[in-house]
């Protein structure tokens, strides 16, 4: 079964809040699909109302051409880990499995399954109360795993993990999608979808920002910084691209940064003016200050100096 994810000028208003506004998106199978923005950006939100959890103030969530809502015994259609705290914290991993099993019409066996999945076979007569949240993230993913779903939802799933937990994380839902299930994955953080996704979904504020494959997004943020140059003849150098036009910092150890030429130019420069160069670094924007850059009119709290 091959569902596709589709988001039709999606809006969510709270009164005079717009939590969610005009978003258009198509998550396909397959891959792993990145949903990235800043925290206040409005991607809970769209999972909320992408499984009924929320009624949108207009457009359009569906899974399969249908609302979540219209597909009989839901965990086998969908699988999602929206809050890894929904849990009773006085049943057993066990206990709250089975009864999501049972009402869905699914097996005592496949609750074994996945608790041996995700590492908590051992510990599954234990009581939630006493998991950490790294264990409970793992509760969430078994639970989203539980009907075999063609669909996967997941929001911050990383969230309390260590970096075994992690990299766990990664290749199960890269498994996920080669077996051709649709992933979608909210993070803040483009450092951990880097990882994991195929594509993304990037909003800001509740509007699309951008919707395209991770090398596109790398390709778009790939742009030349700076150049990082070394020479014994710093004052020099320093004068001689001032003058040229290009802005110059030096560092604590002697290193110039410099924005406004490239790597070519200031050797081309350096040598017409003789001056010795030591080394010559072009250093390109990373994936994490291309997401930065694009969202930084997006974030809703920032911290300031302490006065």
């Amino acid at each position: 079964m091959i569902l596709v994810i589709e988001v039709r000028q999606l809006t969510k208003r709270y009164g005079g809040t717009v939590a969610v506004d005009e978003l258009t998106f198509t998550v396909l199978p397959g891959r792993v699909t990145g949903f990235l923005g800043p925290n206040g950006a409005g991607k809970t939100t769209t999972l909320n109302m992408l499984v009924g959890l929320s009624t949108p103030t207009r457009g359009t969530a569906i899974i399969g051409g249908l609302p979540f809502a219209a597909h009989p015994r839901g965990l086998r259609y969908v699988g999602t880990l929206l809050d890894a705290h929904a849990v009773h914290g006085g049943r057993t991993a066990y206990d709250h499995l089975a009864a999501l099993a049972r009402s869905n019409r699914i097996g005592k066996a496949r609750v074994r399954q996945v608790l041996a999945e995700v590492g908590l076979a051992e510990v599954a007569q234990r009581r939630v109360q006493t998991y950490s949240l790294g264990m409970k993230q793992r509760l969430g993913i078994a639970a989203a795993l539980l009907g075999d779903p063609p669909v996967l939802l997941f929001d911050e799933p990383l969230n309390g993990l260590d970096p075994e937990g992690v990299k766990w994380v990664r290749g199960l839902f890269q498994g996920l999608a080669a077996e051709g299930r649709t992933v979608f994955v909210s993070s803040h953080l483009m450092s951990e979808m880097e990882h994991i996704a195929t594509d993304l979904i990037v909003v800001g504020r509740g509007r699309l920002i951008a919707a395209e494959t991770l090398a596109q997004f790398a390709a778009r943020g790939g742009t030349l910084s700076s150049v990082s140059v070394r020479t014994p003849d710093l004052g020099a150098l320093t004068g001689a691209l001032t003058e040229a036009g290009a802005s110059v910092a030096q560092h604590a150890d002697g290193l110039l940064s410099v924005e406004g030429m490239s790597a070519s130019d200031i050797g081309d420069l350096a040598f017409a003016k003789s001056i010795r160069v030591h080394e010559l670094s072009p250093r390109l924007t990373s994936l994490e200050e291309a997401f930065m850059r694009m969202t930084s009119d997006s974030i809703e709290y920032r911290a300031g100096a302490t006065q």
